[in-house]
């Protein structure tokens, strides 16, 4: 992967290009990796605990594991388009805090 980006002129600020990309990078996935694929065996077996707490089995199996990890993946990139085209009609973001930072009020303003 370090020898595709230094083809292709990708680079990691604040990171040398070659080995020490390549290090970065299998540092931050071995960091990444295991508290990661905890989180996805909770997420598995959450169902069965909703149904040990009482919840009608159906509506946890329905509602727990893989549909809500498509539930999450299809909100982020409803939301990283909605913030794309924001971006490229240069809107401000859907919010004051966001990350899109668009025309200021003050030349928008003086434009209209």
């Amino acid at each position: 992967m370090a020898e595709d980006m230094k083809k292709n002129g990708g680079f990691i600020p604040g990171v040398k290009p070659g080995k020490k990309t390549a290090e970065f990078i299998d540092d931050v996935m071995s960091k990444i990796t295991l508290p990661g694929s905890f989180f996805l065996a909770f997420v598995a077996i959450l169902p069965t605990f909703a149904s040990l707490a009482g919840i009608n089995s159906n509506f946890a199996q329905f509602y727990g594991g893989t549909s809500l990890l498509i539930l999450v993946g299809v909100v982020l990139d409803t939301l990283q388009q909605i913030e794309s085209h924001l971006l490229m009609r240069h809107y401000d973001g859907l919010m004051k805090s966001g990350r899109i930072k668009g025309r200021s009020s003050s030349a928008v303003g003086a434009a209209v």
